[in-house]
């Protein structure tokens, strides 16, 4: 028999993708490919603004960021920081240039610069990277419903894995991205609603008012959040700052899934309002879950419960457990599903996109779509079930460090097609792409071997400029011969 919170967290899934598949059927009056890959050009830049705050966000740092504070206080906030002047130059530097070249996938941009190698090469590194990064962050939500709920009906986790998947497949199927639009700001709100009832939830717990838990915030030792004197550090503040920046133009201007949502907007200014507005509601949201993690430290401390080793475990130790109350179970199951397949439905319209007009250069196929968003559907639950095999004790660090191999080449690919725009043909290109996070995993290992310095997120920098300079040696040489 099941007991009733488990019950309760059941149906709040059921529920919740019951209201899915009604938005879906809604916004799917049009299933084209234009609706499906660019949503007509015709998303009010409010709701694609407000619903990439829970796109971006996801559910892994619903679990991960909140336990950040025990490990590394609120330094990643010098991350979050950097978001900012990220969000700033994508708006202003990357999104003119794809209005300009009224791109369907950012990739094209490659092409047009650079050759076909760089295209095709430019795609395969996003589709690689969304797939590892989207799988990381499902993963997540998967394990906790599954530990929560599912192992109780004796349901095994790769069905828990397949039965999520199909039910964002269905969806997303018909209309793509004209209807993420709409259900990213509906777990926007679910996302943000539940974080506030858990922190409001979590100061009832310990009879302190608004004002009494800033207060209690601000003065523990785990609220640091500038690290200026200690440069080997991962955490020091130029190196968090700077990854920040670049970051989110990695995570965000140079990949389809989030670009994707920008570039349905009916202009360029528009585009430009709606990332200027999530980009800043960012710093905000963060600080509000590394509020909750160390509200949540300070009750297991007045209660008298040992902290969990791992850092994902705190908020589901205290939310998804009953500790917090029968009210608190089923927000926090309706923030984390929200958040997670904010992220995880997106990311497999973009891979679908991408294969599609990139990879197999089909943009008007319907029949070829559908075929490819079910590979991807398939192909992304052997990712998933990949994934129980990285041992990381912060699943949201594990993101940005793959993020710091994967994305780099690309980071490499746009930068050299902006600032010098040189063709660079042949099979050089994906060797070098290749490369240059092989190079910069083995400069990793050394350091950690031979000296006290600590990469952190800056390796991504490292790695673009490494692709860069390749690049820049391949239009020398070949300039030179000619």
């Amino acid at each position: 028999m099941l007991d009733t919170q488990t019950w309760s967290m059941l149906l709040t899934v059921v529920g919740y993708f019951a209201v899915l598949l009604l938005v879906g059927r809604f916004t799917a009056r049009r299933q084209d490919n234009d609706a499906f890959f660019r949503g007509n050009r015709q998303s009010p830049w409010y709701v694609v603004a407000f619903g990439m705050i829970g796109a971006s966000i996801s559910g892994v740092t619903f679990v991960s960021v909140p336990g950040m504070v025990n490990n590394i206080g609120m330094t990643y906030m010098q991350t979050c920081l950097g978001f900012i002047l990220g969000y700033v130059a994508v708006a202003f530097v990357l999104l003119p240039v794809y209005y300009r070249y009224n791109l369907t996938t950012i990739y094209s941009f490659l092409q047009q610069k650079l050759g076909g190698e760089a295209y095709s090469t430019g795609a395969s590194f996003f589709i690689l990277s969304k797939m590892t990064g989207a799988a990381a962050r499902f993963y997540v939500v998967c394990i906790i419903l599954q530990h929560f709920v599912l192992d109780t009906l004796g349901v095994p986790f790769v069905v828990t894995v397949m039965l999520m998947v199909v039910l964002i497949w269905l969806y997303t199927r018909k209309a793509g991205i004209r209807t993420l639009v709409w259900t990213d700001s509906l777990q926007t709100f679910c996302m943000l609603a539940a974080l506030i009832l858990i922190i409001g939830s979590v100061m009832s717990q310990m009879d302190m008012g608004l004002g009494e838990a800033v207060s209690a915030v601000a003065h523990d030792s785990r609220s640091r959040i500038f690290v200026f004197d200690d440069p080997m550090s991962r955490q020091y503040f130029w190196k968090q700052f700077l990854s920040g920046i670049f970051i989110v133009v990695v995570m965000t201007g140079l990949d389809q899934d989030m670009m994707q949502k920008n570039l349905s907007c009916k202009s360029l200014r528009e585009a430009q309002k709606d990332m200027c507005s999530y980009g800043v509601a960012f710093v905000p949201a963060n600080l509000l879950f590394l509020s909750l993690g160390v509200l949540l430290s300070l009750l297991a401390e007045h209660q008298g419960i040992a902290l969990p080793e791992a850092g994902d475990e705190l908020v589901p130790m205290f939310a998804a457990s009953g500790m917090l109350g029968h009210t608190v179970v089923v927000v926090f199951t309706l923030g984390i599903v929200a958040a997670a397949f904010s992220s995880a439905d997106s990311a497999l319209t973009a891979l679908t996109t991408s294969f599609c007009v990139d990879l197999l250069r089909k943009s008007d196929d319907v029949v070829v779509r559908k075929r490819v968003h079910i590979g991807m559907a398939l192909v992304f639950v052997a990712f998933v079930m990949a994934f129980r095999l990285v041992d990381s004790p912060s699943v949201i660090d594990a993101i940005y460090t793959m993020c710091s191999y994967t994305y780099g080449p690309l980071l490499g690919l746009f930068a050299f097609a902006l600032l010098l725009g040189r063709p660079v043909s042949g099979w050089a290109v994906p060797v070098v792409a290749v490369a240059s996070p092989l190079i910069c995993f083995a400069a990793d290992m050394y350091t950690k071997t031979f000296t006290d310095y600590r990469f952190g997120y800056e390796l991504l920098m490292v790695n673009g400029a490494i692709t860069f300079l390749g690049l820049w040696l391949i239009s020398y040489f070949r300039r030179k011969s000619s």
